[in-house]
């Protein structure tokens, strides 16, 4: 049977949203109560001249934006404060592990040159992007330098290096690792860091973020090892087919982890119609989607200013519109009690996708009853659903939550009901 603990709930502390990494522990209680069971941290190394949190200049030293001034950046001991308490209270710690580049003044390129990708005159290359539409539209992020993971004339010292600050951070008592951009990292690499990590630490976890990239590119890191990805269901409008198949796909590779929205999306109460229901609606969604989830800091009150990781602030916390706190406990506990909802699962629909609802069937991968879904597509409307619309599988059902109800309760199958503005209907 699968624990609760087995059920990743992370909750995502974003540390430019805070004066100080002293004052992250004072949230832990508001985590802990809603359900979670584990806190993601963005990174909180020592940045480049850009200052974006992802260009990392040194890997051991902390982000002197996030201490006191008499604290010396390279002493540990916040970090370790912050690790002891959550351990205290049950909580898993993940941070992200950005090993695919660097800040372009990274200490690495004077102490390790050898470790950098380089153009044909011997600068140190930037990472860029092409265009699909406009192949003369290159996007190049001139504060980071490529790390040469694949043809470095020093690879085994470097693949050492990355190995050593897994262990360094793991013997800190961090044993999640979110690997930012995992599919521009070589698959072998990945395959030694994640054997040599859980022969030190079994209980340590990996969490591919392939978002953005081919197919074939995640099917590339299916024998690493890698514990979970992140799926991409925070895009679905429920029209088209394509986040079931893309979530069948995923499976044979890892579980997944839903998310509303992340630090890399708008906040989606700032996305018209910014409304409560859609708030919750797209929570719900991504509760039932898979087996793990992901909530930044501030969905709950329906935050509105995107997470910056050059330029944020603690003057960027939005004041809360709304507290969703009591419900999201709400929705963790049912995740955590209904067992597929504990699971990646298998989903199909049962009914047409141009229909102004969606019914969905998720399927078991261990046995346990399967539970079916009805979502209301209109996001600012009512929709209508007879008896003749409802699948027959549905009517099989004894129960039904609507799951934007401020108090989540069962109540007997309808022959016909009225779906609310963006309502999601749990039958089981």
């Amino acid at each position: 049977m699968t624990s609760n603990k087995d059920i990743p709930l992370i909750f995502n502390l974003f540390p430019r949203h805070f004066k100080t990494i002293h004052q992250w522990a004072d949230i832990i209680s508001h985590v802990k109560d809603m359900g979670f069971n584990a806190i993601y941290v963005n990174p909180f190394h020592e940045t480049g001249f850009s200052g974006s949190l992802y260009a990392v200049k040194d890997y051991y030293r902390l982000n002197p934006a996030f201490l006191d001034p008499q604290d010396n950046p390279s002493d540990f001991s916040p970090l370790k404060n912050f690790i002891g308490k959550c351990m205290e209270n049950g909580l898993d710690l993940i941070m992200d592990l950005v090993i695919n580049h660097t800040a372009f003044d990274s200490v690495l390129t004077q102490s390790h040159p050898l470790w950098y990708k380089r153009d044909a005159s011997g600068k140190l290359m930037c990472p860029y992007a092409v265009d699909p539409a406009d192949a003369s539209n290159v996007t190049v992020w001139g504060d980071l330098a490529v790390i040469d993971n694949e043809k470095s004339k020093d690879i085994e010292g470097l693949w050492n290096y990355w190995d050593e600050l897994i262990r360094f951070y793991q013997d800190m008592g961090i044993l999640g690792f979110r690997c930012d951009a995992a599919y521009q990292v070589p698959a072998a690499l990945w395959q030694r860091l994640i054997s040599s990590s859980k022969k030190r630490y079994p209980q340590t976890r990996f969490y591919a973020e392939t978002l953005g990239c081919q197919m074939s590119e995640i099917e590339a890191l299916s024998s690493v090892g890698f514990d979970y990805l992140f799926n991409s269901s925070k895009w679905w409008n429920f029209d088209k087919p394509w986040a079931i198949e893309q979530h069948s796909l995923n499976k044979k590779i890892a579980p997944s982890i839903s998310f509303p929205e992340s630090h890399d999306t708008e906040r989606l109460a700032s996305v018209k119609p910014g409304t409560m229901d859609v708030q919750k609606s797209r929570y719900a969604v991504a509760a039932l989607f898979s087996k793990g989830l992901l909530m930044p800091m501030g969905y709950e009150y329906g935050a509105i200013t995107r997470m910056d990781v050059v330029k944020g602030t603690p003057e960027d916390v939005d004041k809360p519109q709304w507290d969703l706190s009591l419900w999201i406990k709400q929705i963790n506990a049912l995740k955590k009690n209904i067992a597929v909802l504990g699971e990646e699962g298998e989903w199909c629909a049962l009914c047409e996708y141009h229909l102004p609802f969606l019914f969905l069937q998720k399927n078991s991968d261990s046995g346990n009853p399967p539970v079916y879904v009805c979502i209301n597509k209109r996001l600012t409307a009512e929709t209508d659903v007879e008896q003749w619309m409802i699948p027959e599988k549905v009517k099989s059902c004894t129960k039904a939550m609507g799951l934007l109800s401020e108090k989540i309760g069962e109540e007997p199958l309808p022959s016909a009901f009225t779906l609310d503005p963006a309502d999601v209907v749990l039958f089981y």
